[in-house]
């Protein structure tokens, strides 16, 4: 499926939320081609949200293929890859099957909370939109304690929670609803939408915040907090705020 290159953020966006395990993106000359492996279900996902899209039939062994996909990364002290991958033995390593979905750390914004969570002060977290716990286990890992992760998705605390234990580290996961009232922790993480972010100084308490999840280019201003530092990377942003 082709989408012009205003279009491009919406695209991925909803992309993420078809096809969590993960998609292939290419440029072509009329704007940005998306592609996921899938089968007649998900297919069909994609007219409903797109009005249209191209399938192609691919060969037998796509299984693997896709497998090569989902490569581990590094950032700072951690590693995160998936099962079938080495990690390195110098780092902490956070192991993430992308078949239970919601992510494999791999994204931008991940990989960015990652790298600013390693520059605070360790004392309890909270995790924000946990989806498969990459966050939350990073940082219980890192030291931080105690670790809490929060979702709206019943089946994202299913995954953090399978994942967590997977990687033997203890978190309190639980689900919520989209305006309820957060858990207090003096550090918070949240790799959400922009417009959820902004909504956050209304739900918890918290003295520490990062916020991650949209492009370089949007401002984010959190009611009762100062812009204290931003991380870039391939387009996308992060950012910490303290509370004024």
């Amino acid at each position: 499926m082709e989408v012009s290159a205003e279009q491009a953020e919406e695209a991925r966006a909803a992309m993420l939320e078809l096809f969590p395990e993960g998609f292939e993106e290419a440029e072509r000359p009329g704007g940005v081609e998306l592609a996921a492996y899938t089968d007649a279900q998900g297919e069909e996902r994609l007219w409903h949200v797109f009005g249209g899209a191209r399938a192609t039939d691919v060969a037998d062994g796509w299984e693997d293929r896709w497998r090569t996909f989902h490569r581990p990364i590094r950032v700072g002290r951690l590693w995160v890859g998936p099962p079938w991958e080495r990690p390195d033995p110098d780092l902490l390593a956070v192991v993430v099957d992308p078949g239970r979905a919601f992510g494999t750390g791999a994204h931008p914004t991940t990989r960015l909370c990652l790298e600013l969570l390693q520059r605070l002060p360790l004392r309890p977290l909270l995790d924000v939109g946990c989806g498969s716990g990459v966050l939350a286990i990073a940082a219980a890992l890192l030291g931080f304690s105690p670790v809490t992760a929060v979702d709206v998705e019943a089946a994202a605390v299913e995954a953090t929670d399978a994942n967590a234990r997977a990687n033997g580290v203890a978190i309190g996961v639980r689900l919520v609803s989209p305006h309820e009232r957060l858990p207090s922790a003096p550090v918070a993480v949240a790799n959400i939408s922009l417009e959820a972010a902004q909504e956050l100084p209304e739900r918890l308490d918290a003295e520490e915040l990062v916020t991650s999840g949209y492009l370089e280019g949007r401002a984010v201003q959190l009611e009762g907090y100062v812009h204290v530092e931003r991380a870039v990377l391939e387009g996308w942003a992060a950012d910490v705020h303290r509370r004024a």
